[in-house]
């Protein structure tokens, strides 16, 4: 389906369109080819200076939308600063030539059965790892538009190699029972406008044919597969913007969506809506999760019931104090609490035999609260 939006959005952008071809020299962008399937496929790898071949770096494809190239979409969604931060190694590939659309550059054939590009992203893994120390691991994906639609093919297709995704600007292709078979818990966030006519947030029927789930069954579907609780919790992380997040018994989260109110096919931090940083949001998002799951949320990590052998927590819910009886091995650990989504809102350092954490300020909802650095205990505090 012909992403005709992305058109005008090049012609608005054609200043950012400039600057990101600096980018690829200033920055230190890399461009790179790979001979796959009788074609020279480009890429653009971009490797932080903390790199230096004895650690293994998490590695993020960050995909441009339907006609787009390298170039283009950095400018509008250059992670390089975040990676230098973070520790991780960036790729922006691009889109091969779709025959059957006048060769403009898809990932998707517009035509079904033209080409797949699924084993194309499981060969460039091999030859980058074969170049840098690659977490294995820790391999995610987000793209624009088409390239969030292919980040979805990706998450279906090679789920065995791919732990999290963010699609932006994109629902998922309908029938994905018919497509889709992942074989582990992955992590998925979306970034939507509601107002988005590319891409409608309630999905695309056509002369009676569903072509995209709405954001909703997109939800459904990714929360059922990972034994998330399908109905959401929200809170408010602007004006316009909610974010909804599915987890699991534990509290595990591993499906969200930032859900921009009114907004259009963007990126969000970059253009449309800014009180929200699309970039940042995927990779806090992303890399919190590993090829197993969400990393600091094993069964044998959070515990349901509070009443631990080795401490009591009362009482829960709660509205203002919460009263933490520990034992001696406790003392002196420290303890986090984070909401359900992995942010951090409250932090200290165990003194005495019994905590008393006063939490009057914190929204309704599910927190966690851990103890020690490797999280030698946790438990869900249930805010009223």
């Amino acid at each position: 389906m012909k992403v005709k939006g992305e058109i005008l959005l090049k012609s608005l952008l054609l200043i950012n369109f400039l600057v990101g071809c600096l980018m690829l020299n200033a920055q230190g962008f890399i461009s790179k080819t790979i001979q796959y399937d009788g074609l020279t496929r480009e890429y653009s790898i971009y490797v932080p200076a903390s790199y230096d071949g004895t650690t293994n770096f998490p590695l993020l494809f960050n995909l441009h939308g339907g006609g787009g190239n390298i170039a283009f979409h950095i400018s509008i969604a250059d992670m390089s600063p975040i990676a230098d931060t973070a520790n991780f190694i960036v790729v922006y590939p691009q889109a091969r030539p779709d025959p059957s659309d006048g060769n403009s550059f898809n990932w998707i054939a517009k035509v079904p059965g033209t080409f797949d590009d699924v084993p194309f992203f499981s060969s460039l893994i091999d030859t980058i790892a074969s170049n840098y120390q690659i977490d294995q691991n820790k391999i995610y994906t987000c793209g624009y538009s088409l390239g969030g639609d292919m980040s979805f093919e990706l998450a279906c297709k090679l789920n065995s190699r791919i732990a999290a995704i963010a699609p932006v600007a994109r629902t998922m292709q309908a029938n994905p029972n018919s497509f889709c078979s992942p074989v582990h818990p992955t992590g998925v966030l979306t970034i939507l406008g509601t107002d988005d006519i590319t891409s409608p947030y309630n999905g695309i029927i056509y002369q009676g044919v569903e072509y995209y789930l709405s954001a909703a069954a997109t939800h459904r579907y990714w929360a059922t597969h990972n034994n998330c609780d399908t109905i959401a919790t929200m809170s408010n992380v602007s004006p316009s913007v909610e974010r909804y997040t599915w987890s699991t018994a534990s509290g595990c989260v591993y499906v969200e969506e930032l859900k921009v109110v009114g907004g259009g096919h963007d990126w969000p931090g970059s253009f449309g809506n800014m009180t929200i940083d699309a970039s940042s949001e995927i990779w806090q998002f992303v890399s919190r999760y590993e090829i197993n799951g969400l990393i600091e949320c094993s069964t044998a990590s959070i515990n349901k019931n509070n009443n631990i052998e080795n401490f009591r927590v009362y009482p829960n819910p709660v509205k203002d104090v919460i009263h933490i009886n520990v034992e001696s091995k406790f003392i002196g650990t420290r303890f986090t609490i984070t909401t359900i989504s992995g942010q951090k809102v409250s932090e200290g350092k165990i003194e005495k035999g019994e905590l008393v954490v006063n939490i009057q300020d914190l929204s309704k909802g599910i927190y966690f609260m851990q103890l020690g650095e490797n999280i030698q205990q946790s438990f869900k505090i249930i805010k009223d």
